[in-house]
């Protein structure tokens, strides 16, 4: 009773009404960081099914040549970014000089990882397998972020690059034939990625845009396709033509979730989402394409997101030790 009382009598005071201010802001504070992380975790997801769709699409697209798939992978992103672009203050400016040579790292990088890409979409037999493969990137990046940005791995972060290398190896099950170029090749495809994000990750350091970054991939991966598209053009059918499209703009679609969820929450702390991608993709391979992934390729999957979930975690626990290191 007395207690209540006090408690009561603090509130009725200036001091008890600023300390429940500082209550509230601080509630409100977490509240708002909570509701951008749950945000930032549904916009990853919604990259993750785009990409996913985007594979299937390319499948159902058939036979057609991989340059004709790459370049209307890339051609409607690189038009809507424009238009965008168009709209905004600083229209096409790049922020320096210095950023070009990462920006043209980051296109020729990125265009060849898409390139393997699709050549293991259209022949490794399961998109899953594709989409896992090319998940390697965030592994790959820590082993770039040594060469192109001096930084050093811990030993924990090099134990979970190894664990997820030997789920590839039980994803890709190498063969001394020709079987294993369309595994080899998304295996590949992973380490562009995680060189062209590396490179991604200098050029936001050095403040430039986004979008700029985005739409200069697209329109470099536009214009090195297009030569190939109208040398070797092959006639599409209506659906070939409707599926194609629709991996442009699942493609776009992917591009401004990713960028959107990023603008919600540090990457640290909702990448790992990303890999809903690979039960996506072997959700549709399995509905629209028959594809049933082996035995061994389940096994590399449960490897693989085991490593990214343990980096994860390792990586949040290590960023609360030193935030709490700078309190002390």
């Amino acid at each position: 009773m007395r207690e209540n009382i006090f408690k009561n009598v603090g509130r009725l005071t200036p001091a008890g009404h600023t300390l429940d201010f500082f209550r509230a802001r601080a509630y409100n504070g977490n509240m708002h960081i909570a509701v951008k992380k749950g945000l930032g975790v549904l916009f990853i997801l919604g990259a993750a099914l785009s990409f996913a769709l985007m594979n299937l699409f390319v499948n159902l697209a058939g036979d057609l040549p991989v340059m004709q798939k790459v370049f209307f992978r890339n051609a409607l992103t690189t038009v809507v970014v424009f238009f965008i672009l168009l709209f905004q203050k600083e229209k096409f400016r790049i922020k320096s000089k210095q950023s070009l040579l990462w920006l043209f790292l980051r296109s020729a990088l990125g265009f060849l990882g898409i390139i393997l890409n699709f050549y293991a979409i259209d022949n490794i037999g399961s998109i899953s397998d594709a989409s896992i493969l090319n998940k390697l990137s965030p592994f790959f990046a820590i082993l770039f972020s040594v060469l192109l940005l001096k930084e050093r791995p811990s030993i924990p972060e090099l134990i979970f690059v190894l664990v997820a290398f030997a789920g590839a190896i039980c994803v890709v099950e190498p063969k001394f034939d020709m079987r294993v170029l369309p595994a080899l090749s998304g295996f590949l495809s992973g380490a562009c990625a995680g060189f062209a994000y590396t490179c991604v990750r200098v050029l936001a350091a050095k403040g430039e845009r986004g979008l700029m970054t985005v739409f200069f991939f697209s329109a470099f991966s536009t214009a090195a396709a297009l030569p190939f598209f109208i040398a070797g053009f092959t006639p599409m059918t209506p659906s070939q033509w409707l599926f194609l499209l629709l991996a442009g703009v699942a493609a776009t679609a992917g591009q401004f979730f990713i960028t959107a969820a990023y603008r919600q929450a540090p990457a640290k702390e909702i990448a790992v989402f990303d890999y809903a991608q690979v039960l996506f993709a072997a959700l549709l391979g399995f509905f629209f394409l028959s594809q049933t992934p082996k035995t061994m390729s389940l096994i590399g999957y449960a490897v693989i997101i085991s490593a990214a979930v343990g980096n994860w975690l390792y990586r949040l626990r290590k960023t609360k030790i030193e935030q709490n290191a700078k309190r002390d």
